[in-house]
């Protein structure tokens, strides 16, 4: 299959992996409660190399956004002994998908 010339991502295993690392102490240390730190961390770093058609991508989202979801479907992962769980990792993708925008708008 032919490489897309709509896509490219430019990041590097060096900076992928710092912040790969510190994603995964700040959620190992609080036991999962600061999991979105973690989670908008990533994502960032993921939006800042990604580009389509030439326009970088940007992740608006934040932590404290995704906070107080986070705590109702925290605790319910731990009630239901982690079944709810199906149903957060879609509902995490989604708030994902709505926080990641072009950089610059297009102008059309």
């Amino acid at each position: 299959m032919a490489k897309s010339e709509n896509f490219k991502f430019d990041g590097g295993a060096g900076t992928y992996l710092g912040t790969g690392i510190l994603a995964f102490l700040i959620t190992v240390f609080t036991l999962g409660l600061f999991y979105p730190y973690a989670l908008v961390l990533m994502q960032r770093w993921k939006a800042k190399h990604t580009y389509i058609n030439g326009v970088r991508l940007e992740f608006t989202g934040s932590a404290i956004g995704l906070f107080g979801n986070w705590i109702k479907w925290f605790l319910l992962i731990i009630i239901t002994f982690g079944i709810y769980s199906f149903w957060v990792k879609p509902r995490i993708q989604k708030w994902i998908v709505e926080h990641t925008d072009f950089s610059e708008k297009l102008l059309i």
